[in-house]
């Protein structure tokens, strides 16, 4: 996926922005106003911590009154960003994001990237994916994107094939070779943790794997690399407000070092962040 950049000019204009333009006001302005609280959606992990590092640390300095709503699932955030109840929300990489304006006719924009949820396999009962036992029961998460995701992550290992060109959107149908006959159990990503007791493995996406103590670096048993990852998760907004100011400095406030180095010691490999200011 192309990193989304912004222009060094646009970055020093927006942090000069004074508290009039940015400041805080009596009330959220999902509705529109570009004067009052910015407010954004999240997941409560990590999206939500990174942004209460921001607004603790962070926002008052910039002239940013941020005002953070989490939700539990992947469907509302997008749908409240829409309609207009929130001003951006943070939580989603671009995959799943452009599939989401695709399938739900929404006009939603990523404008900065700021972090990797690395995606991983766990499971009770084996300690490495290729000791999967032949017809093992795997959880999936159901979404089409993050299904694709796990898949591609299986096939990294050799555990199934997919079929060529399969790519972000795969499918159980689109596996090509599968020599342990796995069988593959779709659900909703909240319930991928829960599933461990009743399944032989589960991919989990990373929010989910942390907010049930499970790390990527020391509990999965297979883990996405970093390296040409497009799954990074992105600033988004409702297409038409890249421009907000306020929008603009959450921006550089996500991808600066003192959020980079928040990132980097408080989740200690298992969130990377993906730029610098």
């Amino acid at each position: 996926m192309r990193t989304v950049t912004i222009p060094a000019a646009v970055i020093a204009g927006a942090l000069a922005l004074s508290l009039t333009a940015c400041g805080s006001g009596d009330s959220g302005s999902g509705s529109g106003d570009r004067s009052g609280k910015l407010v954004v959606g999240a997941t409560p992990m990590p999206a939500g911590e990174v942004l209460a590092y921001v607004k603790q640390h962070l926002a008052k300095k910039a002239g940013l009154d941020l005002e953070i709503k989490e939700f539990t699932d992947y469907v509302l955030p997008d749908t409240a960003l829409q309609d207009g109840t929130l001003d951006a929300n943070l939580y989603q990489h671009k995959p799943y994001l452009d599939d989401f304006n695709k399938s739900k006719g929404t006009t939603l924009s990523a404008v900065a990237e700021v972090y990797l949820p690395p995606m991983g396999v766990y499971s009770k009962k084996v300690d490495d994916v290729t000791e999967l036992r032949d017809g093992a029961t795997v959880a999936l998460p159901n979404d089409t994107t993050n299904e694709g995701r796990a898949l591609e992550l299986l096939a990294s290992k050799g555990v199934i094939g997919l079929k060529k060109g399969a790519g972000a959107n795969a499918s159980p149908q689109d596996i090509a070779s599968n020599p342990k006959k796995l069988v593959f159990k779709e659900l909703e990503p909240a319930q991928l943790p829960r599933s461990l007791g009743d399944v032989d493995a589960s991919v989990i996406n990373n929010n989910y794997a942390l907010d049930a103590n499970l790390s990527p670096k020391k509990d999965a048993i297979l883990v996405e690399s970093a390296k040409g990852n497009p799954y990074n998760n992105v600033l988004a907004v409702k297409k038409g407000n890249e421009d907000d100011p306020r929008v603009k400095k959450l921006a550089v406030l996500l991808t600066s070092p003192e959020v980079r180095k928040f990132i980097e010691d408080k989740y200690q490999g298992s969130v990377l962040p993906v730029a610098a200011g």
